[in-house]
Formats: structure tokens, sequence, C-alpha cells
């Protein structure tokens, strides 16, 4: 079972063996997270006809997106954490690398540092780049640190010293002292997390797990015992967010891993559902409640950073290059100082929900403007469990549409129009700002919000083929289930390519081999399961910053580096126009991927058919391309088999979704059940 915790909604996927799968989506419950999902488990076992003790007693695997550590950074929630560093460096934290984010905006500060400055405390101690010791440990002032810190009550203590990477005996020290002065708090320790040069960026990779990881430890430990006195006891696997899954125990130990673990699963979900169209070049999407994230995956691989932020707080750890952006669903619509219109990224998250829900919300939302445009049935929405209030969505549109001075659905679709130029924005930013044309890409669209909106996104780019899941409402559910455990590791090694050392390469590869595949035995997986996989950290001699590159095996069993240089300057050249190729290469950091291949559910097939049963009428429309409104016809996409087309003006109704298809696209399944949108020639 995949099981994918949003901000507004809940969802699950059951995967039966020799059957279909079963989807459930319920609402979110921001207070207390497990309950939403011990609603869920409930519901799925009531379709099954069993009691939730039977029915979690036949499951063997949940695989778990969660949004608990995001959510925490994101709203401030964290613990209070201190921090154990370097004396003279307590306030790396604050300074970071000292680059002006908007370099031309004397007004934009950094954010507040999430340890204040009374609990970043000095340790004496000093290790050279080299890992020689050049200041021992001194155990008084790190006994008074720690004094401190216990006055203080911290939940967290992060460790990060000086060069730790090179040498972590000092951080290793600390580490235990700290578990001994402060039993029940979480550590943090920097050369555990992220052996590796940077110390701006080291220091808050360490905070900020420190700052999530009591958060994290609290829910999976309140969600596992729930679960087990259930009735459960298979295998709950977590998502991470460089789009493999780990043992609650590994999450728990890096918190920070999970940071964007929610929307890691989309890229591997969108590999099995793009194959059978031999795509390996395509855009992920998922909109949902509250957020709209966005990955690009090219020659069948995500893009993954070491330079992730959340709340503009840096971080070291992988993950996939997604971009989140404020646009969902409950998406609210307003007016800044200037008069003009705005969507997010303030939403209405799962409590209260759009106006349209009837649950107490009064300000007007992207889904109640898809409901007055005609793009969704009040009675259809989440299969009729949920029926929208239109009066209510009339009235909060009212609201918007007076001092603007426009109708209510003309304010209606004035904010669809502004939320799908806001998440063509967030596309631009994986795509032509890393060097890549969107218009070479098909879009493959997850979220219950996204297939109505995805014709309008595809406009503004001017892509013209989308691939639409038939459990695109719960998209990232169904990759966590074909997703493999992952554990990412890195060794510092900074030297110009003509003095690399061979030998010393090889140590290095050998050595992250090791730690794979110890990570992955933990987890039972062992011999031909693991696949390990390299990259180097590369830049020009003197260059600011470097770029990852694949090493392959063969290359890296013997420390040769001459095929990596090649395809260093051709991606440089791809992202900055230019390449140096006389100029000398510098390697900074060798880093290994151990994965852990599971056993991949297949994807359901649908029976053939002409869909000719499908229709149920029509209705009124609005299409943003035509700025106009049409006569769609309405299919029921349940009925829609495998091979049926028909042409826009059209609306695809699903339990959990709805797929606008304008006038001048055309629509055909595929034998998945997907639906693949084509824009007429």
């Amino acid at each position: 079972m995949g099981v994918d915790v949003g901000g507004t909604f809940t969802d699950f996927l059951l995967h039966r063996h020799g059957e279909s799968p079963r989807v459930a989506k319920t609402p979110s419950t921001p207070e207390d997270l497990s309950e939403g999902v011990l609603a869920g488990l409930a519901e799925l076992a009531e379709a099954e006809g069993m009691g939730l003790r039977e029915f979690l007693g036949r499951v063997e695997l949940i695989v778990h997106g969660t949004t608990v550590t995001t959510n925490a950074v994101l709203t401030g929630s964290v613990a209070r954490v201190g921090l154990l560093t370097t004396r003279g460096f307590r306030d790396a934290l604050a300074m970071r690398r000292g680059i002006r984010e908007a370099q031309y905006d004397n007004r934009y500060t950094a954010p507040t540092p999430l340890v204040p400055r009374w609990l970043r405390l000095p340790v004496t101690e000093r290790v050279e780049v080299s890992g020689e010791v050049r200041t021992p440990l001194d155990p008084e002032s790190l006994e008074a640190a720690l004094a401190r810190l216990t006055e203080a009550g911290v939940e967290a203590v992060a460790i990060c010293f000086l060069h730790a990477w090179a040498n972590p005996a000092h951080e290793v020290l600390a580490e235990a002292r700290t578990l001994a002065a402060l039993p029940g708090a979480y550590v943090s320790r920097s050369s555990a997390l992220l052996p590796q040069i940077r110390f701006a960026e080291r220091v808050s990779t360490a905070v900020l797990n420190g700052a999530v990881g009591p958060v994290l430890r609290r829910y999976l430990d309140r969600l596992g015992a729930r679960l087990g006195e259930a009735g459960f006891r298979g295998v709950l696997l977590i998502m991470q967010s460089n789009g493999g899954v780990a043992a609650p125990a590994a999450a728990r130990a890096a918190a920070a891993s999970t940071l964007l673990s929610g929307p890691a699963a989309a890229p591997t979900a969108g590999l099995a559902y793009a194959a059978p169209h031999g795509v390996r070049d395509f855009l992920t999407v998922d909109m949902g409640g509250t957020s709209f994230d966005v990955c690009l995956v090219r020659a069948g691989a995500a893009a993954i950073t070491t330079e992730g932020r959340i709340a503009r707080y840096p971080f070291g750890l992988a993950a996939l290059a997604i971009h989140t952006i404020g646009a969902g669903g409950g998406s609210i619509g307003w007016l800044d100082e200037g008069g003009l219109l705005r969507m997010g990224p303030r939403s209405a998250g799962a409590a209260p929900g759009p106006a349209c829900y009837g649950r107490g919300g009064s300000l007007p939302t992207c889904t109640d403007a898809d409901l007055l445009l005609g793009s969704l049935r009040a009675e259809r929405f989440l299969g009729g469990r949920l029926r929208l209030d239109a009066a209510a969505a009339w009235r909060a549109m009212e609201r918007l549409a007076g001092p603007l001075g426009l109708s209510v659905e003309a304010a209606a679709a004035g904010m669809v129009q502004v939320i799908d130029a806001n998440m063509a924005a967030g596309i631009r930013h994986v795509t032509v700002e890393r060097g890549h044309d969107p218009r070479e890409f098909l879009l493959v669209v997850g979220g219950g919000a996204g297939p109505v909106h995805a014709a309008g996104i595809a406009a503004e780019l001017g892509l013209t083929r989308i691939l639409v899941p038939r459990s695109s409402s719960i998209f990232c559910a169904g990759g966590l289930l074909l997703s493999d455990l992952r554990h990412d590791f890195v060794r510092t090694y900074v030297t110009p390519f003509e003095r690399a050392d061979r030998d010393r390469l090889r140590a290095i590869v050998a050595s992250l081999g090791r730690e794979g595949r110890g990570a992955l035995a933990v987890e039972g997986i062992r011999g031909g399961q693991v696949s390990l996989s390299f990259t180097c950290d590369v830049r020009y001699l003197g260059q600011y910053h470097e770029l990852p590159v694949s090493w392959l095996p063969d290359e890296a069993q013997e420390g040769d580096l001459d095929g990596v240089a090649k395809r260093f300057h051709e991606a440089h050249d791809r992202l900055y126009g230019y390449a140096l190729p006389d100029t000398p290469l510098e390697l900074v950091n060798v880093r290994g991927v151990a994965l852990g291949l599971t056993e991949k559910p297949p994807l359901p097939e649908v029976p053939p058919g002409t869909g000719d049963g499908a229709r149920r009428g029509r209705r009124r429309v609005w299409m943003g391309e035509e700025q106009a409104f049409a006569e769609a016809a309405v299919y029921e996409g349940e009925a829609l088999g495998a091979g049926a087309r028909l042409a826009g003006p059209a609306v695809v109704e699903l339990d959990a979704t709805t797929v606008v298809v304008p006038p001048a696209w055309r629509l055909e399944t595929d034998r998945h059940g997907s639906f693949l949108l084509e824009r007429l020639p």
C-alpha cells in the first residue's frame, strides 16, 4: 500500500496480488496526521468488507510519504535545537555564505536562524583541512555548553565542527558526551549526516536535521504504535527526498532526508506511466490542494541536487530537484497593494478548505473558481462523497469580483489564468533556467487539481502532449510502490584532475560501496538486489561552484577521470552555453548511491473499448485558451477503454479528478487507462 500525506488530502493506493488496485482519498488532519492515515485505512478496510484489524493483518507492506517535516519548517513548528560548534564560528549559521539572495534588494533579509545565538555555543577545538588536530577538544568547554543546553531544555542538539568531514573524531566524542548528558535529546552530527566541505551548508543541514528530528520521531513512533495496535504486522518504509525509500530507523536518524518526502515519488510514477509511449524525457507536475510540484526527468533519470532549500534554509542532502510553489486547489485569490490579482501561496488547506466545501471557508480559492467555470461538477466531487456548494463559492468570489470591477465568472476566469501562469513559471524554473526547452518534454500530470489545469499550463508553455494517468489524483501514492530503497553517501577529495591519486580514488569508491551495501543489509537487501552508482562533483579550477557528473562503473573501479572530464564539458556547455576544454578541472566530491531493488507491482491494464457508452451529456465549461465558454461533452472516465478517442471541447470525469480537453486538443486512452492529450495540428 502507498500512503501519501498531503497538505489537504491523504492518498491511498492498495495493490492486491492478482486483483485490481483500490484507491482512497481522505482529508488530511493537520493536528495529528496519523488520524487521517488511520481514517483512510478504515475506509479501505470497509471497502474490502473487513474490519480494520483483519484488513491490516493482511497488509504486507506500507510505503509512506509524509509532509510532516516539510510542514514543521514551513510553519515554524520545529523543535528547540541547540548548536555545538567550533569556537569562533557560532555566527556562521546566521552569516551563511554572505551572499544576498535578491542581489539588488537591500531590504531582502535572510530568514531567522533556526537556532538563536544564545543557543549557538562554542566549543574549544580545531581540526585542519588536512584532518590533523590543531587544538584538542577541551572537555571543560564542552561540559559548559552542554550544561547551558540542558538548562535551556532543548529537544535536539546539532554538532558541527570545522573540517569534521576530514576528521570526525571531535564530533564523535561530543556526540557521545551529549547523549550521556541529554539522554532524551535528538543528536544531529554533521560528519555522520553530511561529511563534505562547505561549512555553511553543513551547519545548516545539521541544524535542520535537529530541528525536524524530534518532530519526525514523534510522528513515526505514534504512527507505528497506532498501526501496531490496529493489527499491522508488515513492513513500513518511508519515502525520502532523494526518490528512494528507507526503513523508519534510517529516516529517524536523518530526518532532514524527508523534507521533500511527499512529492519525491512523482518521477518514479511518471517513468512507469510514460514507458508505454516510449518516452524517457518528461516533466512531472503534481497539483494538489496546497502546492504545485514540478520535476524534470531526462533519459529516464530525475535531476538530483545537493543544494536544496526549504523556506530559504539551505540543506546539502541529496534530493530530487523538485521545484515547489504555493499553487493548488486551495490557493486563495487576493489583491495586492496595487490592486493586481494574485493567487497563493496562502491556501485554505484541509481546514476549513475552499468555500465550496461548506466547512466554514469564505475566501475565494482555485477550486471555487473551477466549480463556477464548469470544470467541476458539484455532485461528482470525490466520487460524490463531498458535494460542493456552488452558492458558497459564488459568495466568496463576489468578495474578489467587486473590487476588480468584474463579474463573478470573469473574476473566476482571471484567477484560473493567474494560477496557470504561476505554474508555467514554475516549470520554466526547472527547464529554461537549466538549459532545457520545455516544448521537448511530455507533461505527465498528477494531483487532483492537475488534470483540470493541465491544458492551461500547456498553452502558456507551448506544449503539445500531456499524459494524465487514470490514478493521477493519487499519483505519488502510486509512485511510492514503484520506488527502490536508496541511500546516498559522499566523500570530499579536493584535487586537480592531473594530480588525482588513482589509488585514493579507488579506495574512496570501495569505501562508498561498503557503506552502501552495509546500509542496505540492515534493511534486508543483499546480493543481486543491490545496485551501486557513482558521480563526481567537478568544476573548472578556481570556479565557485561545481556540477555533478556521472562516473561509469568501470571508470570508478579504475579511478579513471577521463570520461568524467568529457561529460563535464558537455554538461557545462548545455547549462551555461560555453565550455573551456583547455582549462584544468578540479574534483571536489565523490558521491555514491546504493539502491536496493524492490519487486514492482505491474500497472493495471484496462480492456479495450471505444467509449461509446461513456458519454454523460453536455455542460457549459470555460476554455481558458479561447477565453470563452463552450458546450463540452461530458464523459465517464472509468468507462473509457483502451483505444477510446474523443475530441475537445470535452470533460472526462473520474472519482477524484476531472480532465479538461479544450477544443484544440484530442484525447486517447492507452492500455493502462491513462489519457494522452495531443494538440491538433
